[in-house]
C-alpha cells in the first residue's frame, strides 16, 4: 500500500509529453472561446448557448487537469518551484478568459428568450442551472476590460498572498524536545496522552509563531482589503453578502443557523468546564488541553488497520461507499504522513478526468486521525456523486461542501460508541465526538466573528500581528465564555488556519457548523427511514451542483430556513454532552 499519494493518473511530472498535449489543448479552448465571445451577436441563440457550453467544457476540463496535478505537487512539497511556476503560467492563460467570459455573459444574460431556447436543445437543458446562474450574476459582473484586469491582477495579489502563508507555515520548523519538528506534527502533539507533551508542544507552537507573524499578517491584510475592493466594484452589499451569494444560500439559512448555534452554546460550555475539572483545572479549560483524550483507549492504527476498520463500518451502510473507500486506500489516492515541506491539516481534491480522488492528510495512527480520513473520504464520496454529472455541473457550494464529510464521521462514531466495551471506552469516545462537535460550534463560530471583525476594521485600519492575535482572542472568549482558561487561549489561529487567505472565498467558517448539523439531521433520517434513504441520500448529493442549497436539502425532505431543524441537530450532540458530564462526574 503506497503511504505517499499517486498522481499519475495525470501525468507523470511537468515534463510528460500528455502534460504539454493537455496545455495545447487548454490554449486552443482558450483561443476558442476568444473567437466565439467575437462572433456571438451573430449568432442563432441556440447555437451560440450550445457552443458556449462546448467550449466552456473544453477549458473546464483541461484547465481542472493541469491545475489540479501542480496544485497537489505543490502541497506534498511546498518547495517544488516547479509546480509554484506552473500554477502562476496557467493562472496567467486562464486570465485570458476573463474578457471573452465576461462579454459572452453580457450576452447570455440579455437572450430574452433564453428560456425558450433552453427547452429546444436537451444539451442546454442538462445546463439549465448554471445557464440561469449567468442571468442571475449579470449584475455583479465587471466589464471586459475591469474582469481581464482583475483577473490579471489577482495572480500577484490575493493569490500570491495566500501561497506565502502556505509557504511560511509548512515549512515552519517547530524547536521542540532538543529538535525541530514541522508545525504539521506539532500541532498535532495536541491529541498525545500526556499532558506535559500536550504543553510543551503548545507552547513550542506559539513560540514559532513570531518568526513568521508580520508577513502572514500583510498577507491577511492584503486579501481582505482586495476582497473589499471587488465586493464595492461588483456591488456587493458586503464580503458575507457575497459569500452567502457564491454559496446559493439564504440570509435566512444563515441566520436561522447562526441562532440555534447561540441558544446551544452553554451546553457545550458545560461540557468544557467538566473536562477541565476532570483534568484537574479550577475554571475554564487551557487551551493545550483543549483536545486531551479521555477515557482509556490505547488502540493505534496502522494505514491497513484504518482501511479494514473503515471499510467494515461503511459496508452497513453502502457497498458503493465501502468500494471506494478500500480503492482510496489501495490505489494510491492517500498522502498519509507528515513531513517537511508538505502542508497541514487535511484535504480531498477530486480529480474529475479520472472519476478518482485525492487525500491529504497528516496521519499518526489515533482514532481522531481514523475520523478525519473518513471525513476527507466523504469529500470523495460527494465527488464520485457529482462526476455523475456533465463537466459543467460538477461544482458544489460552499456550505453542502461538509455534509457528506461529517456524514461519514456521524457514521463512524456512532458505530464505535456500539461497540464500545465499558464505560472508559464509551468516555473516550464520546469525548472524541464532542470535541470535535465542539470545533464546528464554538471553534466555528469564533472564526466566524474573527473573520466579520478583521474584515470590518480592515475598511479603516491596517492590523499588525498584535492586533489580529487581540481579535482572535477576543472571538475566542465571545465564542467559548467561561468555558476556557482566560488566561491561556490561542491568539495566533489567525496564522495558522488557511481557510483566512482565500481570495475568492471569504467566510470558510460557518460551512463547517452546516455541514456538521445538517449530517445529524441526515443520519436521524437515515436512522427512521433505513435502507431505502441511501439513494435519496446520494440522489442528495448530486443535486448539490444542479441547485441552490435550500432547493437540494428538499430533495431529503429538510426545510433549511427553520430553526428547528437546526436545534433538532444541536440537541443530538446536547444529549452525548450530558452522558459526558455524568461518566466524568463517576
Amino acid at each position: 500500500m503506497n503511504r505517499e499519494w499517486d498522481l499519475s493518473i495525470l501525468y507523470s511530472g511537468f515534463d510528460d509529453p500528455a502534460f504539454a498535449e493537455d496545455k495545447a489543448q487548454l490554449d486552443g479552448a482558450i483561443g476558442a472561446i476568444s473567437a466565439l465571445a467575437d462572433k456571438a451577436d451573430g449568432m442563432a441563440h441556440v447555437e451560440l448557448l450550445e457552443a458556449y457550453i462546448k467550449t466552456s467544457e473544453a477549458i473546464t476540463f483541461f484547465a481542472s487537469k493541469l491545475i489540479i496535478f501542480a496544485n497537489l505537487r505543490y502541497s506534498a512539497n511546498t518547495r517544488d518551484g516547479e509546480a509554484a511556476s506552473c500554477l502562476g503560467t496557467l493562472m496567467g492563460a486562464l486570465s485570458q478568459t476573463a474578457a471573452p467570459m465576461a462579454r459572452l455573459s453580457k450576452i447570455i444574460a440579455s437572450l430574452e428568450d433564453l428560456d425558450g431556447a433552453i427547452a429546444l436543445s436537451p444539451l442546454l437543458t442538462e445546463h439549465r442551472y448554471l445557464l440561469s446562474n449567468i442571468r442571475r450574476d449579470d449584475k455583479y459582473l465587471l466589464s471586459e476590460g475591469e474582469e481581464t484586469l482583475f483577473a490579471k491582477m489577482n495572480i500577484s495579489g490575493a493569490k500570491a498572498w495566500e501561497d506565502l502563508q502556505s509557504s511560511l507555515t509548512s515549512s515552519l520548523a517547530v524547536d521542540y524536545d532538543g529538535g525541530q519538528l514541522p508545525l504539521s506534527a506539532i500541532r498535532n502533539l495536541a491529541y498525545d496522552k500526556d499532558s506535559a507533551v500536550r504543553k510543551a508542544a503548545y507552547e513550542a507552537e506559539l513560540k514559532a509563531y513570531p518568526r513568521i507573524r508580520d508577513a502572514v499578517a500583510f498577507s491577511l491584510n492584503s486579501i481582505k482589503l482586495q476582497v473589499l475592493s471587488e465586493c464595492e466594484l461588483r456591488g456587493y452589499a458586503s464580503p458575507l453578502d457575497k459569500a452567502l451569494y457564491g454559496a446559493r444560500m439564504k440570509r435566512e439559512t444563515l441566520d436561522a443557523l447562526l441562532s440555534a448555534m447561540e441558544e446551544y452554546m452553554p451546553i457545550f460550555r458545560t461540557y468544557l468546564r467538566a473536562k477541565a475539572k476532570a483534568l484537574g483545572h479550577t475554571g475554564g479549560l487551557p487551551w493545550y488541553d483543549l483536545f486531551a483524550p479521555m477515557g482509556k483507549t490505547d488502540r493505534r492504527f496502522t494505514v491497513e488497520d484504518a482501511r479494514d476498520y473503515l471499510v467494515g463500518i461503511f459496508e452497513g451502510f453502502d457497498g458503493e461507499l465501502a468500494e471506494m473507500v478500500k480503492t482510496a486506500f489501495d490505489a494510491g489516492w492517500i498522502d498519509f504522513f507528515p513531513r517537511d515541506g508538505k502542508v497541514g491539516g487535511a484535504f480531498d481534491c477530486g480529480v474529475p478526468s479520472a472519476g478518482q480522488s485525492r487525500v491529504l492528510t497528516n496521519f499518526d495512527g489515533t482514532h481522531s486521525d481514523v475520523v478525519t480520513l473518513a471525513h476527507e473520504l466523504g469529500h470523495s464520496f460527494h465527488d464520485r456523486q457529482v462526476f455523475k454529472n456533465s463537466p459543467l455541473n460538477q461544482e458544489y457550494s460552499m456550505p453542502v461542501a461538509e455534509t457528506a464529510s461529517t456524514f461519514n464521521e456521524v457514521l463512524v462514531m456512532s458505530r464505535a460508541l456500539e461497540a464500545a466495551e465499558g464505560a472508559d471506552e464509551r468516555l473516550a469516545l464520546l469525548e472524541g465526538e464532542i470535541s470535535d462537535a465542539c470545533q464546528i460550534i464554538c471553534d466555528i463560530y469564533s472564526r466566524y466573528l474573527f473573520e466579520s471583525s478583521v474584515i470590518e476594521n480592515r475598511k479603516t485600519e491596517f492590523m499588525d500581528a498584535e492586533r489580529l492575535s487581540a481579535l482572535m482572542t477576543e472571538a475566542q472568549k465571545k465564542a467559548y465564555g467561561d468555558g476556557l482558561d482566560e488566561s491561556c487561549m490561542h491568539p495566533y489561529m489567525w496564522l495558522c488556519k488557511g481557510h483566512y487567505y482565500i481570495g475568492s472565498l471569504s467566510f470558510y467558517n460557518f460551512p463547517y457548523a452546516f455541514g456538521g448539523l445538517f449530517a445529524r439531521g441526515l443520519y436521524a433520517k437515515y436512522k427512521k427511514e433505513g435502507a431505502a434513504f441511501v439513494e435519496t441520500y446520494k440522489r442528495m448529493l448530486r443535486e448539490t451542483a444542479l441547485a441552490d442549497v435550500e432547493d437540494a436539502a428538499r430533495v431529503a425532505g429538510i426545510d433549511l430556513t427553520k430553526r428547528e431543524f437546526w436545534c433538532d441537530g444541536l440537541e443530538s450532540i446536547a444529549e452525548k454532552i450530558r452522558e459526558f458530564c455524568r461518566l466524568v462526574e463517576a
